[in-house]
This record gives C-alpha cells, sequence and structure tokens, in this order.
C-alpha cells in the first residue's frame, strides 16, 4: 500500500493534526524519523511496543503526516517505510473563528512528480 499525503484527495481536519501532534509517542515517531524507515526499526528505535506503533503509524498517515510506501524486496515480503510529510504546520483561526491548518509539504523530486504523473495517467485509462 502507499499513502502519499500530497495526492491524498482528502485533507485531514485541524483536530485530527493535533491530536496525532498531542500524543508522546507520534512525536517521538516523527523525531526518529530523519530517513525513511520500517515498522520494525522504529520499534527499535523509539522503544515503543509493536502494537502500539502501527495505531500510532495509522494515526500519523491518516492525518497526513507521514507517507507510507513499499519497500520491494527480492525474497518477496515487502515492507511499507514511513516518512515524514511535513516541513511546517500552521494553526490559525479562519474568517468563521474556527480553527485551521495549512501543510508545507516537502519539495517534489523530478522523478517524484513523474511518478506521480503517471499514477494519475493509470487512474484514467
Amino acid at each position: 500500500m502507499v499513502r502519499d499525503p500530497i495526492t491524498s484527495e482528502s485533507a485531514p481536519s485541524a483536530e485530527d493534526i493535533c491530536s496525532a501532534l498531542d500524543d508522546p509517542d507520534c512525536r517521538e515517531i516523527i523525531r526518529n524519523l530523519e530517513e525513511p524507515m520500517t515498522a520494525s526499526e522504529l520499534t527499535k528505535e523509539c522503544d515503543i511496543p509493536q502494537s502500539t506503533l502501527y495505531r500510532k503509524l495509522e494515526l500519523l498517515t491518516d492525518s497526513t503526516l507521514l507517507e507510507e510506501t513499499t519497500e520491494i524486496r527480492r525474497d518477496g515480503h515487502h515492507a511499507s517505510k514511513y516518512a515524514v510529510a511535513f516541513e511546517d504546520i500552521t494553526l490559525s483561526l479562519d474568517e468563521n473563528r474556527d480553527l485551521a491548518v495549512q501543510i508545507e509539504r516537502p519539495s517534489r523530486t523530478a522523478d517524484e512528480r513523474l511518478a506521480e504523473l503517471w499514477s494519475e495517467v493509470r487512474k484514467e485509462t
């Protein structure tokens, strides 16, 4: 499974973002993701039980704070890798005095933009 927050059709609510960032385990995961890692690697790095870690990864990917990609392995045991999918998060009040969130995403490389384009073409055919 690949979950790309940049191409996601639904934006997370400010409440979802705040809920994920309010969780100490989620913050620990984000703090340790200097480069993409698997859940097994994160379990060791963060000292979070694996069952808890999977719930936190789900929370972070659902709130589009992490990107999940699949690492293809020769032995057929593919693994999900997780990476931080934001550079900056801004919370503000909108014109109705509701909490609004703006997420600044990292720049995409030319390869990533091409892969995204092909993905969109495949959806249309």
